[in-house]
């Protein structure tokens, strides 16, 4: 470095700076050469983050201005000239302390704190094209899947902000500074991108809350964004045990209901030529339109039939219904004891107004189908 250059104005201070706290060039008493000042190793794939967290670290000890050039190194007959030595040497062992073994046996003969940094930033920082592309691709690509809310969006954001440390949005430079808002827009592009990026990785769990989002005009912000996919988190959540419990327990009631009544149950239903055994006398009860392998009064009645309910044709419609027993019970009692205590077991876990209401439902369904005369 040409040394007979004029240093800056902020080199022409009284040496006592050196004892102001407030000064750049001010060291604590408890600093020194080994002080590690960030836990982050710098190697050949991290320096983007190794020099945010080292620039940050430099700033709370107000020696950025060595490394960014503000303070250039004074003369040797400058009387600030062995503080600023002092502070030299200093950051010097802070950066190379946070370097790998083999990046800091290379830069061992640098002598100055700015030139070490600048070496750092030509030899790491170049060629990050083929980093941007990594990282444009896991953004874009980056998927939820077992991964909570928070922590997907935590790790889309460390995404964001590295590429956003190698490919910053452009400011304006001149002197009079521009009224196109240029810089506002292309934040606003950018901010546009997180969210669709976002919602995108989503799981499909989120789908409807998702084009609710993307509907909107304009678009919002990623952060209120996210407040909304974490409220719907929650109230996924917080649904309460027993309205699951109940809606199971009644989709399998009707079910059962509707097999009896033959809706549904092995597309067989009511009426001639739907039921396989059509035509057939059961050996033990002599009705029609059922086999012994099926027969109500040899096996035992489901828990929705009721025997007086209007003849035997009814039975006989129901004859593939008959099925749904079990087969390995060969006692009417044997059946009816499970199906009860089944049945004690599901009602058992309801409150008592919740029993009203699944009574009101099974009344409803077992009101019989109206007559056609």
């Amino acid at each position: 470095m040409d040394q007979s250059a004029d240093p800056p104005s902020s080199c022409y201070l009284h040496p006592a700076e050196a004892n102001n706290p407030s000064s750049p060039y001010y060291l604590h008493p408890g600093e020194n050469p080994g002080l590690t000042l960030i836990a982050q190793t710098l190697n050949k794939n991290n320096y983007s983050s190794w020099s945010i967290s080292m620039r940050r670290a430099l700033l709370s000890k107000n020696k950025t201005k060595f490394i960014d050039g503000s303070i250039k190194k004074p003369q040797k007959t400058d009387p600030l000239f062995d503080a600023w030595e002092r502070c030299n040497v200093m950051i010097l062992s802070w950066i190379t302390k946070t370097l790998s073994p083999q990046i800091a046996e290379s830069v061992i003969y640098v002598e100055e704190a700015k030139e070490l940094w600048d070496e750092l930033k030509e030899r790491f920082s170049k060629g990050d094209y083929f980093k941007i592309s990594d990282l444009l691709q896991d953004i874009h690509s980056i998927k939820q899947g077992e991964r909570g809310v928070s922590q997907f969006f935590t790790d889309l954001k460390i995404l964001w902000e590295e590429l956003e440390f190698l490919r910053p949005i452009p400011t304006c430079t001149c002197k009079i500074p521009c009224s196109c808002d240029l810089s506002r827009i292309s934040l606003k592009y950018r901010e546009m991108e997180h969210v669709i990026c976002f919602l995108k990785g989503l799981n499909d769990s989120y789908s409807t809350v998702k084009t609710q989002i993307l509907l909107m005009d304009p678009l919002p912000n990623i952060n209120p964004v996210f407040s909304l996919i974490m409220q719907q988190e929650r109230q996924e959540k917080n649904t309460s045990p027993e309205v699951k419990i109940l809606a199971s327990t009644t989709d399998k009631n009707s079910e059962w209901k509707g097999q009896g009544r033959g809706f549904g149950f092995r597309g067989q239903g009511r009426g001639r030529g739907r039921n396989p055994n059509h035509g057939k006398q059961c050996s033990f009860c002599n009705k029609m339109n059922h086999t012994i392998d099926e027969c109500y009064s040899k096996h035992g009645y489901p828990p929705w039939y009721k025997k007086g309910d209007n003849n035997q044709n009814k039975t006989a419609d129901w004859g593939s219904a008959n099925a749904c027993q079990t087969s390995t019970s060969t006692e009417p009692g044997d059946a009816q004891s499970t199906n009860q205590a089944s049945s004690k077991d599901i009602f058992q876990s309801f409150t008592v107004e919740q029993m009203h209401k699944l009574l009101k439902m099974m009344d409803k369904i077992d009101e019989p189908p109206h007559k056609v005369n």
